[in-house]
């Protein structure tokens, strides 16, 4: 009896105590809850705008040997200035001129810059003064905000006008008799492509805008000059520059906006790495890309590509290999490549990347390796709420819901008469069926492939969008150009347009040349890539050599000689050397010019710097070395390889001093 009697105390016990630690759990549980809801939206606020990875990502110390290997300035462009002014007797535009030119402009945010650059060059070379252009993408039925006109959606009307008073006579309308004339269609208009020469100007425009007093001009193609102009029109070149780089201003809500995304972004003191993937559907349909993706996307690839043929745009087949095409360089570097070619560089995962651009074709399906490998992967919807981004879009009309929705079925009735009136039996065979389709794929605008073979009409939410676009790729542009380090996921494309990184990477070389930004050749990473393709997350040291390498000297004089031979020929803008710089006198005299074939400059040639530039120049430098000095030299925590990976410098070489017999512990796969 005593035992039992022991036996029930001791299972009361055990219960009391089960008890006790269940209540004890069910308190914590309820406190890390209310801990979660008060102060989960302080902590994604300051993630978002006061940096990222502060917690745990150490403050960079910017005199270290990590420093300057990751991020530093490239030492063999840093005598490389901006300077767009004339070099010549430059007559300042007067009123009495040939008449005036007005523009209608289609197209995305990077055909407009330059289309605006080249109307303004034109407007130079006839004598003529120009009509504020009309930026379609962003006319008042598009449904935008009535605040706004066309032009100064985007950009500074003030600023324009008042910058290119010595250059050009800008203006706001026509006159009113030609504006009366021109709602008669009895002004001359021309449609004209990027690559018209200065002569069609000279020999057919010119004598119309005398006789009319006003022409019309329509931009398509993302310009109406050829982009490499004869050496004795160098001037016509500086003016373009002083237009896309000193006139061109966005408003000031998006430059303020943009100016404060820059700011949390390095709000931390930590350097950042802007990227442009360059996924575009129309890209990645001219070029034939469609098989790097599946399912749904490639058939919107082929849809968009088949459109682009019926309209003559391109002259190929509808099917192609796209392997083939991405070997040759023409399909873009995806995400996850640029990954693992960052973390061959060596940039930590702590690293902040900004991924810029208004389309990512494939969406965060695509982006998840990367953002695998870098956690702190951010774009605008991580640096502005919603509030600052209404500011600048303006007060719009509200539009009608107007979500795409696929087509109703065919009814069983329908398919059984169609069935009965098919023809005589017996009938072949039916094709095997086609692959599923999912519920996710009727999802979202492009459900309609699923279910129809033509693509609906844009919905007035679109057309909105599409201007909204041009505010985001404004937005995107600033803190690309304002980077640390900028890498391109695609440029040079060879559809003979301008590209949005190829556009940053041209005003980054003319504002500061020296700032890294990387220039890869795509053809040598696909063979990169295509030798270790079975350890891409683990590639021998010698794999990571040659990346570092390749890398490296895309960033100086070698990086730029092939680009001027890929980009200039499309868009000057893209690079604007040797025209609008010029050299410090300490590099001037030993600088040599590089020529293709053609004999045109490639790289060097540029004028040396005026005296009060070099004098401004030597103080700023002198001012940099005393702050220097005055720094701690001490090493800090950023020189310490957080990854584990082998440092290496500009040149491929070893930066610690262990010889490399202690190092090859292991067999390369890739030796």
């Amino acid at each position: 009896m005593v035992v039992w009697n022991n036996k029930m105390v001791f299972k009361s016990k055990i219960k009391f105590a089960a008890l006790g630690g269940l209540v004890l759990s069910l308190l914590s549980l309820l406190v890390h809850l209310l801990l979660a809801k008060y102060s989960n939206v302080d902590l994604v606020q300051y993630s978002a705008f006061t940096g990222f990875g502060l917690d745990f990502a150490p403050k960079l110390n910017r005199q270290s040997a990590r420093y300057r290997k990751l991020w530093g300035s490239v030492k063999t462009l840093e005598s490389l200035q901006p300077y767009a002014n004339p070099r010549i007797k430059y007559p300042v535009p007067v009123e009495r001129n040939n008449g005036f030119i007005y523009a209608k402009i289609y197209g995305g945010f990077e055909k407009i810059r330059s289309s605006i650059c080249d109307l303004v060059t034109i407007s130079r070379l006839l004598n003529a003064s120009l009509v504020i252009p009309e930026i379609q993408e962003s006319t008042q039925s598009k449904g935008i905000s009535s605040r706004f006109k066309s032009f100064s959606y985007l950009y500074n009307e003030e600023q324009f006008i008042a910058a290119l008073t010595n250059d050009i006579i800008v203006v706001k309308s026509l006159p009113k008799g030609l504006k009366e004339a021109r709602k008669r269609n009895e002004l001359p208009m021309f449609k004209l492509k990027s690559s018209t020469s200065p002569n069609f100007y000279i020999n057919e425009v010119l004598p119309k805008l005398k006789e009319a007093k006003a022409i019309g001009l329509v931009l398509t193609d993302g310009g109406c000059l050829e982009s490499i102009l004869p050496p004795n029109m160098a001037e016509y070149q500086r003016l373009r520059c002083r237009v896309a780089f000193h006139a061109l201003h966005f408003r000031p809500e998006i430059q303020a906006l943009g100016h404060r995304m820059v700011a949390r972004l390095r709000a931390g003191g930590q350097p950042y790495i802007a990227f442009h993937p360059g996924l575009r559907r129309d890209t990645l349909a001219y070029h034939g890309c469609a098989e790097l993706f599946q399912d749904v996307h490639t058939e919107l690839i082929q849809y968009r590509r088949a459109q682009m043929i019926k309209r003559g745009i391109i002259k190929e087949e509808l099917n192609i290999d796209s392997h083939e095409r991405r070997e040759n360089g023409s399909c873009p570097l995806m995400p996850e490549e640029v990954g693992l070619l960052l973390r061959a560089m060596g940039y930590p995962p702590k690293t902040i990347i900004f991924l810029a651009g208004s389309e990512t074709f494939g969406g965060q399906r695509v982006l998840i390796p990367l953002r695998a490998m870098y956690a702190n992967l951010v774009d605008r919807t991580a640096l502005c709420n919603k509030q600052e981004l209404y500011n600048i879009i303006g007060y719009e009309t509200p539009t009608s819901v107007d979500a795409h929705e696929a087509p109703p079925g065919k009814r069983k009735e329908k398919n059984q008469e169609e069935w009965s009136k098919a023809g005589p039996r017996p009938r072949p065979l039916p094709p095997p069926p086609d692959r599923p389709i999912y519920q996710h794929e009727k999802e979202g605008w492009y459900g309609w492939i699923t279910e129809t073979d033509t693509e609906p009409d844009p919905t007035p939410t679109d057309l909105r969008m599409q201007a909204h676009k041009l505010l985001l790729d404004a937005l995107d542009y600033i803190v690309s150009v304002e980077a640390d380090t900028f890498f391109p996921g695609f440029n040079n494309d060879g559809s003979g347009s301008p590209d949005f990184s190829s556009l940053v990477m041209g005003h980054r070389l003319y504002e500061m040349a020296s700032a890294r930004t990387y220039r890869p050749d795509r053809r040598i990473l696909v063979e990169l890539f295509n030798v270790t393709r079975e350890h891409l997350y683990y590639p021998g040291r010698n794999w990571s050599l040659m990346v570092q390498g390749h890398l490296n000297k895309s960033l100086g004089e070698e990086g730029l000689t092939r680009e001027s031979s890929l980009s200039k020929p499309a868009s000057f803008l893209a690079h604007p050397l040797p025209e609008c710089s010029c050299r410090t006198s300490a590099y001037a005299k030993t600088a040599s010019p590089i020529k293709d074939g053609n004999d045109r400059v490639l790289y060097g040639g540029e004028d040396e710097c005026p005296k009060w530039m070099q004098h401004g120049l030597a103080t700023v430098s002198l001012e940099a070395v005393r702050s220097k000095e005055g720094t701690d030299s001490e090493p800090s925590e950023d020189e310490i390889d957080f990854d584990g990976q082998t440092e290496f410098d500009d040149n491929g070489s070893r930066m610690d001093s262990v010889p490399s017999s202690e190092q090859d512990d292991e067999m390369d796969p890739n030796d």
